[in-house]
């Protein structure tokens, strides 16, 4: 099963590519207040170098948590829409072994309908200064 793999809760950003349980390629870039503009360029890339059309990737797993909420959000409504647009299976996890986790759950054909942010805390949201 080829798996594409986002983590989007911190600024260093990653991306990993799966065969199975072994890690193909696996990219990171300072993306922090960019991510919303360069995520898509760089899956894109990250296919393009390996030489694998989107439409071969028959999974997708996603870091749920905690972290940044923006980063979160826009990484789970990239794999979101990447699931429901593919037809493919989501999942996510959470914790330092979250990667092998994730991996092996997909591929014992554990899935989601939807993949919903753990930010870990509510929103800090600021009061208006007027």
């Amino acid at each position: 099963m080829l798996i594409l793999v986002l983590r989007t809760d911190k600024p260093q950003s990653e991306l990993h590519l799966f065969k199975d349980h072994e890690c193909l390629k696996k990219i990171e870039w300072h993306a922090h207040r960019a991510l919303a503009t360069t995520i898509h360029h760089q899956i894109n890339s990250l296919l393009t170098e390996q030489q694998i059309s989107l439409d071969a990737v028959e999974g997708l797993l996603v870091y749920e948590g905690p972290g940044s909420f923006t980063g979160l959000r826009i990484g789970m409504s990239v794999a979101n829409a990447l699931r429901y647009s593919l037809t493919i299976p989501i999942q996510t996890a959470h914790g330092d072994d979250w990667l092998e986790k994730g991996v092996s759950k997909l591929l014992s054909g554990a899935q989601q309908e939807i993949a919903l942010p753990r930010y870990g805390a509510g929103a800090n949201i600021t009061k208006p200064k007027r």
